[in-house]
């Protein structure tokens, strides 16, 4: 299957934020090989808003997993602002998935035992050391409040994810995912478990915080009206981009 790349002005402007070169998956279940990706080769671009689609099966989480550094590459190279990912030491990979990537995924991935607040915090939990966290919470918990409220979650910061609606737990892990003010947003079926309305509200703000922290957007989904909505859209089918197409050039 021939992978078709479109054809764009590089400018600074342009310049790939994440790249992957080769990149092969396969998992070994017994004797039997299963084979995933079979040698992606995909960029996105600083700024830009990217739409993979492709049926179930064909391998866009596998991709997304390998890309946000959750999951090595059989064979093949994942490049971020034009450095190895997978040369790294893992405690750079680490801080990378830590502070310039952000993930939304269909299912949330909430705490239940935290709140909403500090649901929020946490990647600062992850990355601060007990007594480094101690002192700055004050700061992060201000932080997390602002971020909350920004997406019309202001009086549910004491509420755990038991007792806040599916699109209230997926703008709380929105929230999560910007704590950093990363460069890369990876959303994963963000509305895939919430009903129509309420996806669209998640979605308009994905949209809106992407325009204005100029985020490089990469956003899997099924719905072909969402894909239109983004600037490119690559098509995934049985391991391998089968379709690169642009949609609208920015201005």
């Amino acid at each position: 299957m021939i992978q078709n790349t479109t054809d764009r002005r590089k400018t600074p402007r342009d310049k790939p934020v994440l790249s992957a070169r080769g990149v092969r998956k396969s998992y070994t279940l017994g004797d039997r090989t299963l084979e995933i990706l079979h040698g992606v080769n995909m960029d996105l671009y600083r700024g830009e808003m990217l739409a993979l689609t492709g049926t179930s099966g064909a391998g866009k989480s596998t991709l997304l997993h390998i890309l946000g550094l959750l999951d090595r590459p059989s064979e093949g190279s994942v490049t971020l602002d034009g450095e190895s990912a997978w040369e790294m030491s893992l405690t750079q990979r680490a801080l990378i998935r830590n502070q310039r990537i952000g993930f939304v995924f269909q299912f949330y991935h909430l705490l239940p035992e935290l709140d909403a607040v500090e649901n929020v915090m946490l990647p600062a939990m992850i990355h601060e050391s007990r007594g480094t966290f101690r002192r700055r919470r004050s700061e992060h918990t201000e932080h997390a409040r602002e971020l909350l409220a920004t997406f019309g979650l202001a009086d549910r910061g004491s509420h755990r994810p038991g007792q806040l609606s599916g699109g209230e737990r997926q703008r709380v892990a929105l929230a999560r995912a910007l704590f950093h003010d990363p460069a890369i947003l990876i959303a994963d079926e963000p509305t895939g478990n919430l009903d129509r309305a309420t996806g669209e509200r998640v979605l308009e703000l994905i949209f809106r915080e992407q325009e204005r922290r100029g985020l490089s957007l990469l956003l899997v989904t099924h719905d072909e009206r969402l894909a239109l909505r983004c600037q490119r859209q690559l098509v995934m089918a049985d391991g391998m981009i089968e379709i690169d197409t642009a949609i609208k050039i920015p201005d």
